[in-house]
């Protein structure tokens, strides 16, 4: 009904608008971290400013990194993965669309609980590792960490959910005929990330436990005193931190596969070595998180072997950024602004793995370590691999959600003001690192050659700035008045843009059948143009809308605000809610429905 569309999205279990779901909460924490850096860099526009001094700084700057890591670079991702991938390999759904749901509002509600924090009692003041034990009862007596230990918990376990959500999807639910060489890059991206959460998410879920129970309960697994370990701490976040540079990225590779695929009008180069170079990176990603623990002391073989093993991880990633180039040579590209974000992210990233192989270098490193160098490196490579990444996703996959084109005019406007101002913010701070500037203090003397670099610094943060309200303005103008995209705007060569756009509820009236790699392309240039089916139409069984994700993450979030002030009582009633949805979850007995062929108006897929 009409007037209960909000209870409509509050209950969804529809793949597409959950992805639209996470795209919406990313968006909202992106506007908030972005706000929390345009702040900061305010601050250090000129030499012993006073806008944001001391513990605020120390606050904006842990809130940042977290709202940035955790809940806008995974979830915008996320959010094009939960939309597209089902759509490419030909299923109606995911494997668990009742988790799924689960997933996503739990997300919400995690992030929610972790920004909440500026408003009752003061937001996290431990940098975004909240290493101990700056991170203890000790040196940050109050609740701002216990906000990041809850918050981080409840959306974390969102993030599982959903990586093994798209792992049984991936594995059982492709069209007849898509074998695992098949699949688009997209998918196969995905289904290497959703390995990577399956297998880096517990260490992160597990040192969260043991600081939370650290600060609540005075146990003594990184106190000193109490024989505990600070190194422990750094080794467990990072087994998660560095596979999480890959759980990021590596969507954004197939994204960029795809974009650049589609507008070059070419099949892409080198698939299968393709296919290879993302296994690798995922097998890789968890044998070089020392590299972030060079400065530690943990003597000259550990630090070598990880330092060998950093820079064997730059192999397949230089593997992927050829065939790209190849993929480009020759081809007919058609620079819409999808591309332009993908051509942007080759420069971009490129420049962020140099300087990452200079990390990896142990002499190097112990003198960039805890310098704005560090700082200038990975933002190229999130801001090129992640933020890029997910602009040419939504530029490229827009049409699909919602039938009609974003203006292509403002949005090169958005990429060439992005674009130039990311460099402009982050390429000088290289050369303050070299000049000794340390990262996460919050001012510096004059007279040290430091101002016009943190000036430049500045004006490209504010250039970044303006592309956003660009893209904002754009987003609203094609919501009031788009131009209508029609089913396959782009001439793809994936199965999702064989539908009409936006995508039907139920995605394809008949599963389809799958003749090889870009399946759309093969049926449209060597076959009759229109998707081969694998089954006579017939009725499609759905999943009915669900409520008791968003009730359970409810719970979760009530329960974690009780555990950030101490109160058990709030905490316990949190808890029981959460079981109470476990339990009716468990007796309830819900077939779904069904859509029956005369509804679908003739339309066959």
């Amino acid at each position: 009904m009409q007037d209960n569309w909000l209870w409509e999205w509050i209950t969804t279990v529809d793949h597409k608008r959950i992805g639209i779901l996470y795209m919406l909460g990313g968006g909202f924490f992106f506007a908030v971290g972005g706000l929390e850096a345009l702040l900061m860099r305010l601050q250090l526009m000129f030499p012993d400013n006073q806008l944001v001094v001391g513990d605020i700084y120390n606050q904006l700057l842990s809130m940042h990194g977290t709202t940035m890591i955790f809940l806008v670079s995974m979830p915008v991702l996320l959010g094009l993965m939960n939309f597209a991938v089902p759509l490419q390999i030909g299923a109606r759904d995911v494997a668990f669309p009742f988790v799924n749901s689960l997933g996503v509002w739990l997300f919400l509600f995690g992030g929610l609980l972790v920004n909440l924090s500026w408003l009752f009692g003061g937001a996290p003041d431990a940098g975004w590792t909240s290493y101990a034990t700056l991170s203890l009862n000790e040196f940050s007596p109050g609740p701002g960490v216990n906000y990041y230990v809850l918050g981080l918990q409840i959306a974390g376990l969102g993030t599982l959910m959903s990586g093994i959500n798209f792992l049984v999807t991936i594995i059982n639910m492709r069209a007849p005929g898509m074998t695992y060489l098949r699949m688009p890059l997209f998918t196969w991206t995905t289904f290497v990330t959703s390995a990577l959460i399956l297998f880096a998410f517990p260490p992160l879920t597990a040192g969260l436990f043991m600081l939370m129970f650290d600060r609540l309960f005075d146990t003594h697994f990184f106190t000193l005193a109490g024989g505990g370990n600070l190194t422990l701490w750094q080794h467990i976040f990072w087994i998660f931190g560095h596979p999480e540079v890959y759980i990021i990225v590596l969507p954004a590779f197939g994204i960029f596969s795809e974009v650049i695929s589609t507008f070059s009008k070419k099949r892409l180069f080198g698939y299968n070595s393709m296919v290879f170079a993302t296994v690798l990176i995922g097998f890789l990603a968890f044998m070089v998180w020392v590299h972030h623990m060079f400065t530690v002391g943990l003597g000259p073989i550990a630090n070598t072997v990880f330092a060998i093993a950093t820079m064997a991880i730059a192999v397949p990633t230089g593997i992927k950024v050829f065939n790209w180039l190849f993929t480009m040579w020759g081809g007919r590209i058609r620079f819409t602004t999808a591309m332009l974000f993908a051509s942007g992210f080759i420069v971009v990233f490129v420049m962020g793995g140099v300087t990452g192989v200079q990390l990896a270098v142990v002499p190097a490193d112990l003198q960039f370590h805890d310098t704005y160098f560090v700082v200038a490196h990975f933002h190229y490579v999130m801001i090129g691999g992640t933020i890029l990444g997910f602009f040419a996703g939504l530029y490229y996959w827009w049409p699909k959600m919602f039938g009609t084109l974003l203006n292509e005019k403002l949005g090169k406007a958005h990429f060439w003001l992005f674009f130039l101002g990311q460099h402009l913010t982050f390429f000088p701070q290289h050369f303050l690192g070299l000049m000794g500037m340390p990262r996460r203090v919050y001012t510096y003397m004059s007279g040290r050659n430091l101002e016009l670099l943190n000036l430049l610094s500045t004006i490209g943060a504010l250039l970044m700035t303006a592309g956003i309200l660009v893209f904002l303005y754009n987003l609203v103008q094609t919501l009031r008045m788009g131009k209508e995209a029609g089913p396959d705007p782009w001439n793809g060569r994936t199965l999702e843009w064989a539908l009409p756009s936006p995508a039907p509820h139920y995605n394809f009236a008949q599963t389809p059948r799958v003749r090889g790699l870009d399946p759309w392309w093969l049926d449209k240039y060597e076959g009759d143009g229109k998707l081969q089916a694998a089954e006579p139409l017939g009725p499609i069984h759905m999943p009915s809308p669900a409520y008791l994700p968003f009730v359970m993450s409810l719970g979760f979030f009530v329960s974690g605000f009780g555990f950030v002030f101490h109160s058990w009582r709030v905490g316990a009633l949190g808890l029981l809610v959460v079981f109470a949805c476990m339990y009716i979850r468990s007796f309830e007995e819900d077939p779904g429905y069904h859509i029956e062929p005369e509804e679908l108006k003739g339309v066959e897929s």
